[in-house]
């Protein structure tokens, strides 16, 4: 028997956002037939899979947690079924899977043993919040979580500034909700005041809120942030660089001179 595919299930981004408001038609139809998953919290997506739809009903589906806790040797364990031929779905808590998600491990595993791999539509917070940011859309790189501690955090965040003005880029940072706060006090700490900073919380949801200044304007304003899920960007102003093949001032003023002879 052939293997199953591995079909790639974005979720909404809010537990009490309605999946068939932010999924399309085409992504919940390829849910309706699944009935293996491999999910990040089981008890959210029994919750996401009653609201978009099953043919199974809930106690049939067959639903294995992979999260940051399940070590490297069970992936096989949960790609066995995909290898018998069933097809599977692959659930983040929110959002897409794979991306800022343990269930890259599972994608890797996949692609390994030729198992086909179907991405669905879906919201991602990443590209919502970079869409909305008006920062730089051309050239952007995810870094992940900045540490906890003060010290490295704020040296973690000037090495993230050098870079955006080196490249030219847009970086963007995730953090937990309830660490929101204290990342944006180490950012209006250690950047300087003409980088623009990015905070999109609750993004598609009622509540959605996305605010982007410079540095200078956020510590005017002393905004507060509240502890719910976000996404930071930020962008340096470019560093200048010399034009390729431009002569420096004293090389023009040497070829100017008269030559001794």
């Amino acid at each position: 028997m052939p293997p199953g595919r591995l079909w790639l299930v974005p979720t909404p981004l809010g537990a009490d956002s309605d999946p068939h408001r932010v999924l399309p038609a085409d992504t919940l139809a390829a849910i309706e037939p699944l009935d293996y998953f491999v999910v990040e919290n089981a008890r959210s997506a029994r919750a996401f899979l009653k609201s978009a739809g099953t043919r199974a009903p809930l106690q049939a589906l067959e639903l294995r947690e992979l999260n940051e806790h399940t070590p490297p040797r069970e992936i096989p364990l949960l790609l066995a079924p995909i290898l018998a031929g069933r097809d599977c779905g692959l659930l983040s808590e929110a959002g897409v899977p794979a991306v800022a998600d343990p269930g890259a491990a599972l994608v890797a595993a996949a692609h390994g043993a030729g198992i086909e791999v179907r991405p669905l539509i879906g919201p991602s917070s990443l590209l919502l919040a970079l869409m909305a940011s008006g920062l730089n859309g051309q050239r952007f790189s995810f870094a992940g979580y900045v540490p906890v501690q003060a010290a490295p955090r704020l040296e973690r965040l000037r090495e993230l500034e050098r870079r955006s003005a080196r490249e030219d880029e847009t970086i963007l940072i995730i953090e937990t909700p309830y660490r929101n706060q204290a990342l944006l006090d180490a950012a209006l700490q250690a950047l300087v005041p003409s980088t623009r900073l990015m905070v999109a919380s609750d993004l598609s949801l009622p509540r959605q809120r996305i605010v982007v200044d410079t540095i200078a304007g956020w510590r005017a304003a002393a905004r507060e942030l509240p502890k719910t899920p976000a996404v930071f960007g930020l962008q340096a102003e470019a560093a200048r660089r010399p034009l390729r093949g431009a002569a420096s001032p004293a090389s023009t003023r040497d070829e100017r001179r008269p030559r001794r002879r």
